[in-house]
């Protein structure tokens, strides 16, 4: 709910309503409000209690500058790291969901996809740290980029098989260049991004991408 802003941007949320809407006790409702702040999801406010975080370009500007520095890191380590095994596996799910890829429109499904494929490369890094920090920026760039990729479709696996290409090659400083390039978002599309989510939220004829089934 957080990551999607299914809770509005600064809105107060009412533990109450929130665990009856859930099905469970405020007890463990306010230890996951609490864990949700410690991880960026949310904010506290002593006195007046939780709100969902703002929708701030210059926070998601903040977010993306700190993937790119993990994922250039990653795929470096990963670039030395990986295993024969490893690297058939991350080009074998390439061509296995590409045809998924060129043929559905649920962006999230798309988003998702791509998230599976960065973590492949954070995991065969070795370095299960960078691994976790990734995960917690992909939820919260989630929606952000759920917006940029609907922009983007038809959606184009050419990146990630150059992302898979270099790493095979063996030149890690080459493998940190490329996903530079490939993770780089300029401030000015994020700030585009943002505006269009705010649109998306507040205006009920504009709806957020669907789940998938």
């Amino acid at each position: 709910m957080a990551s999607a802003f299914q809770l509005k941007p600064e809105e107060r949320i009412n533990e109450g309503a929130l665990a009856r809407q859930l099905g469970a006790s405020r007890t463990p409702v306010r230890e996951a409000l609490n864990r949700l702040v410690a991880e960026g999801y949310l904010t506290f406010q002593s006195g007046r209690g939780f709100f969902c975080r703002a929708l701030n370009p210059d926070e998601i500007v903040d977010l993306y500058e700190a993937r790119i520095a993990i994922e250039v890191e990653a795929i470096r380590l990963a670039t030395a790291r990986a295993t024969p095994a490893q690297r058939a596996d991350i080009r074998a799910f390439l061509v296995e969901t590409e045809a998924a890829k060129s043929e559905t429109q649920d962006v999230e499904y798309l988003v998702t996809l791509d998230e599976i494929f960065h973590m492949k490369i954070a995991h065969i890094s070795g370095n299960r740290e960078l691994a976790r920090m990734l995960e917690n920026i992909n939820g919260r760039i989630r929606f952000v980029r759920w917006i940029d990729m609907q922009s983007r479709k038809p959606y184009s696996q050419s990146d990630h098989f150059e992302v898979v290409d270099v790493i095979d090659s063996g030149n890690a400083e080459n493998a940190a260049s490329v996903m530079r390039k490939h993770v780089h978002r300029r401030a000015e599309e994020i700030t585009s991004a943002v505006a269009t989510g705010y649109s998306q939220i507040y205006v009920p004829s504009m709806m957020k991408p669907e789940r998938p089934s």
